[in-house]
């Protein structure tokens, strides 16, 4: 009798969330902490840069305001860590593009020169053009190497943040 009066019933709640495939794992384990399962994982087509992952998660899990607090600091400490990562190409792409494009415009100049018949001019404008297409692919190496010897002491004291979030939510989900 006891048996037909005992209520097993669990009801859950689910998440999707698309991530980068770069920050795939960290996803899963980080979620682990806050009460969530992984369900499914889905890449939409082979070799995409994000995929959808689903969550799931008892809808009476013990301190639920305070994981799904700390789970919004998790989320925004990835993100912030996504766009620190990001800084480091964008910052390096916009310097190398505007040293093309000065490039490009002696080469321009050094054209209108020889079409008008003034080659020492053009000569003299197609110098620093054939440097300022040559010139972006170190510079925009160097300050990509620049800037991620600035921001990788950042991303990493985000990770540790991270892992100190994680560590207080598994924490409440063993009280």
């Amino acid at each position: 009798m006891s048996e037909l009066l005992k209520n097993d019933f669990v009801g859950y709640e689910y998440r999707d969330i698309t991530v980068t495939r770069d920050k795939e794992n960290l996803y899963v384990d980080g979620y682990q902490n806050f009460g969530w399962k992984l369900e499914d994982a889905k890449t939409p087509m082979a070799g995409l840069y994000s995929a959808t992952m689903t969550f799931k998660r008892d809808r009476k899990i013990r301190n639920k305001a305070e994981l799904t607090r700390l789970q919004r600091q998790f989320d925004a400490c990835v993100s912030e860590i996504s766009s620190m990562e990001r800084t480091k190409t964008s910052r390096a792409s916009i310097f190398a593009f505007t040293i093309g494009l000065a490039g490009t415009a002696f080469l321009a100049g050094a054209t209108f020169a020889y079409l008008a018949n003034f080659i020492p001019l053009c000569i003299i404008l197609a110098i620093p053009g054939f440097i300022g297409w040559a010139l972006p692919y170190f510079c925009y190496n160097a300050a990509y190497s620049k800037r991620s010897l600035k921001i990788a002491p950042l991303i990493e004291n985000k990770y540790d943040e991270i892992y100190e979030i994680c560590e207080k939510a598994n924490g409440l989900l063993g009280a």
